[in-house]
């Protein structure tokens, strides 16, 4: 499929995920246009590109511009074949709610638009896995379980909902989409909230946030970041048009991922409990901060509440189906870690 003529357009090319993707892609020896309103951006604090700057191969392309933004994507699209439709907006608050609609929704319609015009070989779009919905205790989620929660929790949630709904009608009436849906994605990259899992293992070493919510039993699916851009580049070549892959990891309690940051680090980190009306208090505070005073709230009710569920995913499919292969968490939260003492060394 990602053959050596092949050309590639990535949006959200400076995110967490795009950047790795990038790099794998120009690895590969790949043309890449990466759509982007930083044309110049800061690498990541204590990461080292084992082969060189990507950005600033002879083979990668800047478009500047955004998903809003129609003549830049028919720019950036121009004699491309392959697209990744990577950004999205998926920041915990936004002082308007309709910023989730007007870039996961209408920035992935502007993209499909563009993809038809030129007629692309195949589009993979990401999507999230909280569009499969929470699990009940117990329970391990797939890409076919049906949503028991009949309402979307967050605003991001449900644009990317409704954005998927269309994803699947889209490649109904003929455009070659396929869809991922990555877990909750950690490791090395930007130390930003798209990488809110490393941030906040870093918090949690270094004694900023010891809570632990409804005592850690409340079970997460975590993926290394190099997994999932691995799942995207495997969706591109083995997906099958409007189908649905989760790229995810192991499912383990938020109480054993830090027991994994203690091992890894040697310490035995200070722990506070912290319960559903609590939480929900404080996050009730931090929105009404954000809406009477423009502070970015830390959370907001909506992601307490996901939070407080479990996401336990399997990736059998993508195993499957796509030759998807994910990495044990405890060597996935050694390689972080080791990374984030870099970070701490170059701030330092």
């Amino acid at each position: 499929m990602l053959d050596p003529d092949a050309r590639i357009f990535v949006t959200g090319a400076t995110g967490f995920i795009g950047s790795r993707l990038v790099e794998a892609l120009i690895d590969r020896g790949l043309a890449v246009r990466g759509l982007s309103r930083r044309t110049d951006p800061a690498l990541p604090p204590g990461f080292d590109w084992p082969r060189g700057n990507p950005f600033a191969s002879e083979r990668f392309e800047w478009v500047d511009g955004d998903v809003t933004d129609r003549d830049a994507l028919a720019r950036g699209m121009e004699g491309a074949t392959h697209v990744f439709h990577l950004a999205a907006y998926a920041r915990n608050w936004a002082a308007d709610r309709q910023t989730y609609f007007d870039v996961n929704l209408q920035g992935m319609r502007n993209v499909f638009d563009a993809a038809r015009q030129v007629g692309v070989r195949r589009v993979v779009w990401t999507s999230s896995a909280v569009t499969v919905g929470p699990t009940r205790r117990g329970e391990v989620g797939s890409e076919d379980m049906p949503r028991w929660l009949d309402r979307a929790l967050t605003e991001y949630e449900a644009s990317k909902l409704a954005a998927e709904h269309e994803a699947v009608e889209a490649a109904r009436a003929g455009l070659p989409v396929v869809i991922v849906n990555p877990t909750r994605v950690y490791g090395p990259g930007h130390l930003t909230e798209g990488n809110s899992v490393s941030l906040l293992i870093d918090e949690y070493d270094r004694g900023k946030v010891p809570f632990l919510p409804n005592l850690g039993r409340n079970v997460g699916n975590w993926v290394l970041v190099d997994d999932v851009v691995a799942g995207h580049v495997l969706a591109m070549q083995n997906g099958r048009v409007g189908q649905r892959y989760l790229l995810g990891g192991e499912n383990a309690s938020l109480k054993r991922l830090f027991r994994l940051v203690d091992e890894v680090s040697g310490k035995r980190h200070f722990q506070i409990p912290v319960f559903y009306p609590g939480a929900m208090t404080f996050a009730w505070l931090q929105k009404k901060r954000a809406e009477w005073f423009g502070v970015y709230p830390k959370i907001t009710p909506g992601w307490v509440r996901t939070y407080f569920l479990d996401g336990a995913y399997t990736c059998e499919k993508a195993e499957r189906e796509l030759g998807y292969r994910w990495t044990p968490l405890a060597q996935g939260i050694r390689a972080t870690y080791e990374w984030l003492l870099r970070v701490r060394s170059e701030r330092s």
